[in-house]
């Protein structure tokens, strides 16, 4: 690498990181959260964890160059977008129930700022035999039977999405449902055929997982369920609906 590229590349890191430490959004406040008299906007959400955290299930590498890279690309775009396209809208939810009214730049783009913030804020350290507890798991229970065929569908689900794309757990209504969307779609969407708001989302393009996992989709799927945070997808699945 070019002194000058290194250079670019440790500024626009350092750049990123600022941004880091000085936001502190949560995803139940891109769907719920008006932003006072302001516009809504999209915003890099801070970690709770190293890039590092998640290994071995998902390496550091990885974790950088999708959380750096793409999705603040997305969310660069994105509020590129909504300023072109003069966007009012109080809060993602909004925007996603009209989203077929304006640019592609601008559904790619705020799909893609969307969807990785809830991935970022359901994942944590390794941890065996990690599953839902009280009212999360009863309502998994009821819904597909047990947790265990909750995963078998839902990794189904996963697999079954060609190319690049996600697998979401929603809640509509009083029911939980499993489906995909394809590219940074999302079941909020008005264009999207599988509705629901999400409460789980597994990012399956191969830049999620390729450094560690290759082509071996199943293997990264098998091993997300241990990186899972549960305690926060059950505070999603109380607060929205």
């Amino acid at each position: 690498m070019k002194t000058t590229n290194r250079r670019n590349f440790v500024k626009g890191s350092l750049t990123l990181a600022t941004g880091l430490l000085l936001t502190s959004k949560t995803f139940a406040g891109s769907i719920l959260g008006l932003r006072g008299k302001n516009k809504f906007r999209f915003e890099l959400s801070k970690l709770t964890y190293s890039f590092s955290g998640l290994e071995p299930v998902i390496d550091a590498a990885t974790m950088q160059i999708h959380y750096e890279r793409h999705y603040g690309t997305y969310v660069k775009n994105a509020n590129e977008a909504i300023m072109e396209e003069n966007i009012s809208a109080g809060n993602a939810k909004d925007l996603f129930s009209v989203i077929s009214n304006y640019s592609t730049k601008l559904r790619n783009n705020a799909g893609g700022a969307f969807n990785h913030e809830l991935f970022w804020s359901i994942l944590r350290k390794p941890t065996q035999n990690n599953a839902p507890t009280g009212a999360l798991a009863q309502a998994i229970d009821s819904s597909f039977g047990s947790f265990e065929s909750f995963k078998e569908e839902f990794s189904k689900a996963a697999m079954g999405q060609f190319g690049s794309g996600w697998a979401w757990l929603v809640k509509d209504g009083n029911q939980l449902k499993i489906g995909g969307t394809p590219n940074q779609e999302n079941p909020l969407m008005d264009l999207s055929p599988f509705k629901g708001t999400p409460i789980l989302g597994l990012d399956v393009w191969e830049h999620a997982y390729y450094l560690n996992y290759q082509n071996k989709r199943a293997d990264y799927i098998h091993k997300w369920w241990e990186v899972v945070n549960w305690e926060q997808v059950s505070q999603y699945h109380v607060r929205v609906g």
